[in-house]
């Protein structure tokens, strides 16, 4: 009878340790997909944040262009020194990427 009883209690643990491993691999695809569905938010974020700096950067160069019109000088000079800097900065990160 023992022998039975010993022979139950190896495959109970057998069981057991391929329960584990299956709990573990299941932990495992759960936290990957909570990694990419706050991977993805980032990105959304991301996106409506650049979204918003190019429609309050579009609203800028607008003002300063009806200045410019105008005849206002400091108004020409504000928005040639956008420009150059708008051109220096994609220059910089042109290069800095390639």
């Amino acid at each position: 009878m023992s022998s039975q009883a010993w022979e139950r209690e190896q495959q109970n643990n057998s069981r057991l340790d391929e329960l584990a491993s299956k709990v573990s691999a299941l932990r495992g695809v759960t936290i990957d997909i909570y990694d990419n569905a706050r991977d993805q938010t980032l990105i959304d974020n991301t996106s409506d944040t650049f979204s918003s700096l190019g429609t309050t950067l579009k609203g800028s160069a607008g003002r300063l262009t009806r200045m410019a019109q105008s005849g206002n000088k400091v108004a020409v000079f504000k928005l040639a020194g956008i420009i150059i800097a708008v051109i220096l900065i994609l220059y910089w990160v042109w290069n800095l990427i390639f």
